[in-house]
Protein backbone atom coordinates (compact mmCIF):
# COMPACT_ATOMS: atom_id res chain seq x y z
CA UNK A 1 0.00 0.00 0.00
CA UNK A 2 1.63 3.12 -1.07
CA UNK A 3 1.72 6.31 1.07
CA UNK A 4 -0.49 8.39 -1.43
CA UNK A 5 -3.60 5.84 -0.97
CA UNK A 6 -3.35 6.10 2.80
CA UNK A 7 -3.55 10.10 3.15
CA UNK A 8 -6.51 9.80 0.77
CA UNK A 9 -8.14 6.96 3.07
CA UNK A 10 -11.05 8.42 5.94
CA UNK A 11 -10.36 8.15 9.27
CA UNK A 12 -13.17 5.12 9.69
CA UNK A 13 -11.76 3.65 6.35
CA UNK A 14 -7.96 3.98 8.16
CA UNK A 15 -9.23 1.87 11.28
CA UNK A 16 -10.85 -0.48 9.18
CA UNK A 17 -7.79 -1.19 7.34
CA UNK A 18 -5.84 -1.91 10.36
CA UNK A 19 -8.13 -4.49 11.53
CA UNK A 20 -8.25 -5.97 8.28
CA UNK A 21 -4.42 -5.88 8.23
CA UNK A 22 -3.89 -7.05 11.54
CA UNK A 23 -6.69 -10.04 11.28
CA UNK A 24 -4.22 -11.20 8.05
CA UNK A 25 -1.02 -10.83 10.08
CA UNK A 26 -2.77 -13.30 12.44
CA UNK A 27 -3.73 -15.72 9.52
CA UNK A 28 -0.05 -15.70 7.95
CA UNK A 29 1.09 -16.32 11.33
CA UNK A 30 -0.90 -19.48 12.00
CA UNK A 31 -0.50 -20.51 8.19
CA UNK A 32 3.65 -19.72 8.68
CA UNK A 33 3.76 -22.22 12.17
CA UNK A 34 1.41 -24.75 10.62
CA UNK A 35 3.46 -25.15 7.32
CA UNK A 36 0.92 -23.84 4.98
CA UNK A 37 2.59 -20.71 3.87
CA UNK A 38 3.60 -20.43 0.17
CA UNK A 39 4.36 -16.70 0.21
CA UNK A 40 6.61 -15.93 3.50
CA UNK A 41 7.35 -12.26 1.70
CA UNK A 42 3.74 -11.37 2.34
CA UNK A 43 4.02 -11.52 6.24
CA UNK A 44 6.52 -8.83 6.05
CA UNK A 45 4.30 -6.63 3.33
CA UNK A 46 1.47 -6.73 5.89
CA UNK A 47 3.66 -5.93 9.27
CA UNK A 48 5.11 -3.14 7.49
CA UNK A 49 2.13 -1.83 6.12
CA UNK A 50 0.28 -1.95 9.45
CA UNK A 51 3.23 0.33 10.19
CA UNK A 52 2.25 3.03 7.51
CA UNK A 53 -1.54 2.98 8.75
CA UNK A 54 -0.54 3.41 12.01
CA UNK A 55 1.62 6.07 11.17
CA UNK A 56 -0.85 8.00 9.15
CA UNK A 57 -3.19 7.75 12.24
CA UNK A 58 -0.61 9.42 14.36
CA UNK A 59 0.22 12.13 12.09
CA UNK A 60 -3.51 12.86 11.96
CA UNK A 61 -3.94 12.96 15.82
CA UNK A 62 -0.99 15.16 16.32
CA UNK A 63 -2.40 17.81 14.01
CA UNK A 64 -5.78 17.46 15.29
CA UNK A 65 -4.26 18.60 18.81
CA UNK A 66 -2.31 21.27 16.95
CA UNK A 67 -5.50 22.75 16.24
CA UNK A 68 -6.97 22.41 19.26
Amino acid sequence: MKSKEIRELTDAELVSRIGELRREKLNLKIQLRTGQLEKTARCRTVRRDIARLLQEQGVRAAKAEEVK
